[in-house]
């Protein structure tokens, strides 16, 4: 698979990344499929999707110890991304950034991950009680104390765009400078797809006009772009989707015209490419420092995804994408 390169410390990674958090975490029969998982993660890096992303808090902790599993065996072959910030409780997700805290989660982190050393540790969430710039400078020890290879920041959260005049994105970029003087950011982690192309406008340009990486999370929309969804199906209620505002009958049929646009573009490179095949391969066309991080939890998938790193699009399919109408439907 091609490599691409993010952040001034030039971290080498495949083309298209694995996101794990569907393996623990939000998705229908995720605590169920912990063999099918493993075997899920091992086939992502003989396909060279090297980077693993994700989180203490998916699961909580499970997710974590489900990727050492196969780190114990194969940590040379992984760049492994987790993230700090955020506790589940019983009732709501908070924020905690308090910097004896951080220092905690990441041995912790370490000891589920099985591994000496997290090449990119990122910043899950701000804690609004705490200033920004002590949690990125406890963050930033850990890179000194050899724990930590580079700094991240999740700004999966931080939606608004052509909406809502960039506020949110705007918002993501001044916490970013404020951050960037205290210890270099080497990536960004942000939503980026087909049906959601806000960090088009301000978010993606400024990561490349400084070096820094942009890991697009939801680059296929929480599965709608591959086109294998069916309206009014529903899920079950420990998905996240259920509570979701595009995810109702109504919308996900109103939004049928965007994959079959998809599906137009893939029929032009031959019968065995996929929607979301195209949906991966327009995210990586939008700069060399830009990785798709694509969650999945079958070997099938991860396969297929990996297959959207040898796809290129033309000038003609990107225009072709570029016109498909607006997804339909709040996505907050």
């Amino acid at each position: 698979m091609e490599r691409r390169t993010i952040g001034v410390g030039a971290l080498s990674v495949g083309a298209v990344g694995l996101g794990c958090m569907p393996m623990s975490w939000g998705y229908s029969g995720s605590r169920r499929r912990g063999e099918e998982s493993v075997r899920a993660v091992h086939r992502a890096l003989d396909l060279g999707s090297t980077l693993l992303d994700t989180a203490d808090m998916y699961g909580p902790f499970t997710n974590e110890l489900l990727l050492g599993r196969v780190l114990k065996e194969r940590r040379g072959d992984a760049f492994v991304s987790t993230k700090v910030g955020l506790l589940v409780g019983e009732q709501h997700i908070v924020a905690n950034g308090r910097p004896a805290y951080v220092r905690r989660a990441c041995d912790a982190s370490l000891r589920r991950l099985q591994t000496e050393v997290i090449d990119l540790y990122q910043l899950h969430r701000a804690d609004p009680e705490v200033p920004v710039e002590e949690t990125w400078g406890a963050m930033a020890e850990l890179v000194q104390a050899g724990k930590v290879r580079a700094l991240g920041l999740c700004a999966v959260g931080a939606r608004g765009g052509r909406r809502s005049g960039g506020r949110l994105h705007d918002a993501t970029i001044g916490q970013l400078r404020r951050l960037q003087q205290v210890f270099p950011v080497s990536a960004v982690e942000a939503e980026l797809s087909v049906w959601s192309p806000e960090a088009l406008d301000a978010l993606l340009p400024w990561c490349a006009e400084r070096g820094v990486g942009f890991l697009a999370a939801m680059p296929l929309g929480n599965g709608f772009l591959t086109g294998t969804l069916t309206p009014g199906e529903g899920f079950e209620p420990d998905d996240m989707r259920a509570r979701h505002p595009r995810f109702t009958a109504e919308m996900m049929a109103a939004n049928q015209s965007v994959v079959a646009g998809l599906r137009r573009v893939a029929a032009r490179h031959g019968e065995a490419v996929t929607a979301a095949q195209v949906a991966l391969a327009w995210v990586l066309a939008q700069g060399r420092h830009v990785v798709p991080v694509p969650g999945a939890k079958q070997e099938r998938w991860v396969a297929e995804n990996a297959g959207a790193a040898g796809l290129r699009l033309t000038p003609r399919d990107l225009a072709e994408v570029a016109e498909l109408p607006a997804a339909q439907g709040s996505w907050e």
